[in-house]
């Protein structure tokens, strides 16, 4: 009862056509077609559908696309979600035959959950999958009578942005944005949502379906947006991605990680993840129906708690520096946690367990324990600032902020190498992943970087304009940094062999370049000196 006088009073609330195309075009990056959706939405509720290939698990990069699924069914929208596994399997057959159905159903219960979690009516929402009339003689005709009139420049053109570009590409990549077009069609819908980077396939069914004698459709995109590491957030990397059913502890580990350099708006997923899942919820039946503001929890030494009733207002707070990056990121881990303890709720059930263990099943391992590489990849090094410094005996005893939540205690033994005042308040660089060791009974819970030649020691600084918090790599390595090396197996002095500083002063990794995002690290006081 509760749940079918909520649908009613949420289709009460937005009869309003104003209301409704707020809803449908909020936080989109473009809508090609809006006079066509402006003279629908008066008349009557919009059909629009979204695709997925079913290939890896879905993750809390999905609950962006379904925000605005929930934004869609609010609006009273009739909403398809397309599960392709037709496509899936012409991706490079990343999910074979055997598994198509079962990814399938995966898929259906995640993206179910995901939208209960959201707290949105279902009764407008229908799933389709594509095999279910892609293999049909009306459709698999289309296909060829659409193969006699594009072009195989249009074709690649089309799928530049979400196909392999290589110089003798597989004709399943050719096929593929046509069978998307086509799909407007088969699903008879009024409009197709999906990510900007689909923009070229969208140009592509408006320029090629009114020449089989179909109409062309409204076209809703949505902004792409970084991943938490960075870079874009994959089901085929475990380490740049949170999984819907990670635990609360394994997701506030992969958010304490995540890439939120201090005063940057521009390029910064934790924000983004924020402006565009979080704060839509606010204020909406779901997991933050009682706040009316987003919250940010400090201690009063640095603040006290925060409030922000807009993104704007937060957006110009951490640019402004009055928001640090640590803050920042453990509040999206307790709002994140929130949304995800639904969805982890839902999915907690022995049928949806053994269908998991079907759709995407473990590899049996071969080996008793799992070999790791020992390269730079391993390696967690950060910007750090040194906040503080203190003599204690032999030793310097620094507090460090390097992007987390907490400042953290460095120990090193450079009193007599390195001068204090050089030390304080400067940038340097820091490998944070070490295990904490204990030197003359403090605590240290990472490494300062250095150069040394002889008795010359020189730190490592990051180019000018770094932030701490920023992540530092060896070029042609892309990070994936383990939870703790492990000293037993002497994994950085491994590593470390192979550090130096050549005779331009530029820091390597056997002859690749120590980097940032603003270019490589270089110590010109001393070149052809040893990492330590």
């Amino acid at each position: 009862l509760k749940k079918i006088l909520t649908s009613k009073i949420v289709c009460i609330l937005m009869v309003s056509v104003g209301a409704k195309k707020e809803l449908i075009c909020r936080h989109l990056q473009e809508v090609v077609g809006e006079s066509k959706l402006d003279a629908i939405i008066n008349e009557r509720d919009l059909s629009v559908y979204w695709g997925t290939a079913t290939t890896g698990r879905p993750h809390i990069a999905y609950f962006l696309p379904m925000a605005k699924v929930a934004d869609f069914l609010r609006a009273g929208c009739k909403v398809t979600i397309l599960f392709a596994d037709l496509h899936a399997y012409l991706d490079n057959m990343k999910a074979p035959w055997s598994l198509l159905s079962l990814r399938v159903e995966y898929y259906q219960s995640v993206i179910k959950a995901m939208l209960k979690a959201l707290g949105v009516p279902l009764e407008k929402l229908k799933f389709v999958k594509g095999t279910d009339y892609q293999l049909s003689k009306d459709y698999t005709l289309d296909v060829y009578r659409l193969s006699s009139i594009v072009t195989e420049h249009d074709a690649k053109k089309a799928g530049a942005e979400v196909v392999k570009q290589v110089d003798h590409p597989l004709l399943s990549g050719l096929l593929y944005p046509g069978l998307q077009a086509l799909d407007e069609e088969y699903l008879d819908v009024d409009a197709q949502f999906g990510g900007v980077d689909q923009r070229k396939i969208f140009m592509y069914a408006e320029k090629y379906l009114p020449l089989m004698g179909y109409k062309k459709r409204i076209h809703l995109m949505n902004p792409m947006i970084p991943g938490l590491t960075g870079t874009k957030m994959s089901s085929s990397d475990e380490d740049s991605k949170i999984d819907l059913l990670d635990s609360a502890s394994q997701v506030k580990k992969k958010i304490k990680r995540a890439f939120c350099e201090e005063g940057n708006i521009s390029n910064n997923g934790v924000l983004a993840f924020i402006k565009y899942v979080i704060f839509p919820l606010i204020g909406q039946d779901g997991p933050f129906s009682s706040q009316n503001q987003y919250l940010i929890e400090r201690k009063p030494e640095n603040g006290g708690d925060a409030g922000y009733s807009t993104y704007d207002h937060l957006e110009l707070s951490f640019a402004n520096k009055e928001v640090h990056p640590g803050d920042l990121k453990q509040s999206l881990e307790k709002h994140l946690n929130r949304l995800l303890d639904r969805v982890r709720d839902e999915l907690d059930n022995k049928e949806f367990k053994v269908l998991a263990e079907k759709a995407y099943p473990i590899e049996k391992k071969t080996n008793k324990t799992k070999s790791i590489d020992l390269n730079p990849a391993i390696l967690d090094i950060r910007v750090g600032l040194i906040k503080e410094i203190s003599r204690h005996e032999s030793l310097f005893v620094s507090k460090v902020d390097v992007g987390d939540s907490d400042i953290r205690t460095v120990v090193s033994g450079l009193v007599d190498l390195v001068d204090e005042k050089d030390l304080l308040n400067t940038l340097g660089l820091f490998l944070t992943n070490v295990k904490p060791s204990k030197f003359k009974g403090i605590e240290s819970q990472a490494m300062i970087l250095c150069a040394k030649l002889d008795n010359n020691v020189k730190p490592l600084r990051p180019p000018q304009g770094a932030c701490q918090g920023e992540i530092v790599f060896v070029e042609g390595f892309t990070p994936s940094p383990l939870d703790v090396l492990n000293p037993k197996k002497k994994m950085w002095e491994s590593i470390q062999a192979d550090f130096k500083t050549n005779s331009s002063g530029d820091v390597v990794w056997s002859d690749s370049k120590l980097v940032t995002k603003l270019g490589p690290i270089q110590n010109t006081c001393l070149s052809n000196a040893s990492i330590s």
